[in-house]
């Protein structure tokens, strides 16, 4: 079992919206350790008296080898205001190892880009610069080297950042619900600047959810499921909105497949799970799209449950695992429906590694869970209790193939979709879980809660 863990507060996280909007799966990096200090990106009020609008928030501490050598400092971006009551608007942060600067991106659901980044050496040099907004850009529609009339910027959700060697990766979709693609950008830690991937995952009357991008040893690996469009009344129209609802026409009830695929050329080729090239070159008319061969790691039809942007991993040998759902049984009664579980999908290494299925938990309410690498090697899966506010840790071990599976710690009072920094548990074997939890003690506002950070030292 785990010991309890130490708790910390980033800052209030809103109380009079009807959507939340921190803690999400798809903010692959919101939190994230790089050389001894880990920084966290949030949504908070300039203070409880007033409540709106809201601005994003960067915190940043020193850590030890055990417990943080400094509080966090959390710095306020001002100029940008963040208005729209929408749960896809999160924020996200990467960090390029090579210039150490600091990459946001934030407040979209089929908008134009909004992006800004540090100066140089700012996570490099943490200790030369005072932790204020001046080492910040303004929010840019553009990526530096690309202009803001650059198409994939016009309509953009779900943005992430991936480090790759010294370099960054910037994925984004474009398009709506159920009809859209993904787009692929390199910043170069040298020149500064950005270049233009590719269009890597084309949806056809479909678009693709990733679960994550994973980077290890020179391969970058992509897992995704499919939401097929369903036509509506008015959806081609110009000012139709009904796609940016927080559930809209195309709900996840759509959603189908796991497919995975991978690069090593940081998104030049691509290779389906057997090693066979499926896009290279000229990815605007050479990319992944539904009909590629080998992609479909698992055929999950429509209605089973499965959800989008769970959570993705690479463990230490290379294995792929991925955590999603779905109300279809496991083995030889695969025609089966039950409740719906949380289930642990694990490629074994390599182009000859086999895909298996684990049935976990069941699940109860809406939010996804986290998986994670320990320095060990085990896989930690962190997953929510939506109804009750609840949050259970279960931990897999390498020695048992992933198989063996245990409850290491239990919690209440904890809500949202937990997001782990990834780099701080596989190097300094601590689990850093940003959360929100219910105030303690409780204030006068009801429903009040904090965003935090909890630790736990395995």
């Amino acid at each position: 079992m785990l010991l309890d863990p130490t708790y910390t507060v980033l800052g209030p996280d809103p109380t009079n919206r009807k959507c939340r909007i921190n803690c999400y799966a798809f903010q692959q990096d919101a939190i994230v350790s790089f050389q001894g200090w880990q920084y966290a990106a949030f949504y908070s009020p300039l203070h409880e008296e007033a409540p709106e609008p809201l601005y994003v928030h960067v915190a940043r501490r020193q850590l030890g080898l055990k417990a943080p050598q400094r509080d966090w400092e959390v710095l306020l971006l001002m100029d940008y205001p963040q208005t729209v009551d929408d749960g896809h608007n999160t924020v996200q942060l990467g960090i390029s190892p090579g210039d150490g600067t600091i990459h946001l991106s934030y407040d979209h659901h089929c908008d134009v880009l909004r992006y800004r980044y540090s100066c140089r050496n700012l996570a490099l040099k943490p200790t030369k610069f005072s932790w204020t907004s001046s080492n910040f850009t303004t929010t840019h529609d553009y990526l530096p080297n690309l202009p803001a009339s650059h198409k994939p910027f016009h309509y953009v959700t779900y943005p992430r950042f991936c480090a790759a060697d010294s370099d960054l990766l910037f994925t984004l979709r474009d398009g709506k619900a159920g009809l859209g693609n993904d787009h692929l950008y390199l910043y170069s830690s040298a020149s500064g600047h950005y270049s233009y991937m590719g269009q890597h995952l084309t949806g056809i009357q479909s678009n693709p959810y990733i679960h994550g991008l994973s980077y290890r040893s020179g391969r970058l690996h992509l897992t995704w499921v499919y939401r097929g469009f369903v036509h509506y009344d008015g959806w081609d129209a110009p000012a139709d909105t009904k796609h940016k609802q927080q559930a809209g026409p195309n709900g996840a009830e759509n959603n189908h497949d796991m497919c995975y695929s991978y690069s090593d050329d940081l998104g030049k080729t691509w290779k389906n799970g057997r090693g066979k090239v499926i896009a290279s070159g000229d990815l605007e008319t050479a990319t992944i799209d539904n009909n590629s061969d080998g992609i479909v790691a698992f055929r999950i039809t429509k209605g089973s449950g499965l959800t989008n942007q769970e959570s993705q991993v690479v463990d230490l040998e290379g294995g792929v695992h991925v955590l999603n759902r779905s109300s279809l049984s496991v083995g030889p009664a695969a025609d089966t429906v039950e409740a719906v579980h949380w289930k642990h999908y694990y490629k074994a290494p390599g182009d000859n590694g086999d895909w298996i299925e684990r049935r976990l938990r069941p699940v109860y309410g809406a939010a996804r869970g986290r998986l994670a690498i320990a320095k060990t090697g085990d896989i930690f899966i962190i997953l929510p209790d939506a109804e009750k506010g609840h949050m259970y840790i279960e931990k897999a071990t390498i020695s048992s193939g992933f198989a063996a599976h245990e409850v290491v710690w239990f919690g209440e009072g904890l809500w949202g979709e937990p997001l782990v920094d990834l780099a701080r548990l596989e190097n300094d074997n601590i689990l850093s879980l940003m959360v929100l939890a219910d105030t303690k003690p409780p204030t006068q506002q009801s429903g009040s809660r904090n965003v935090v950070v909890l630790d736990f030292e395995l």
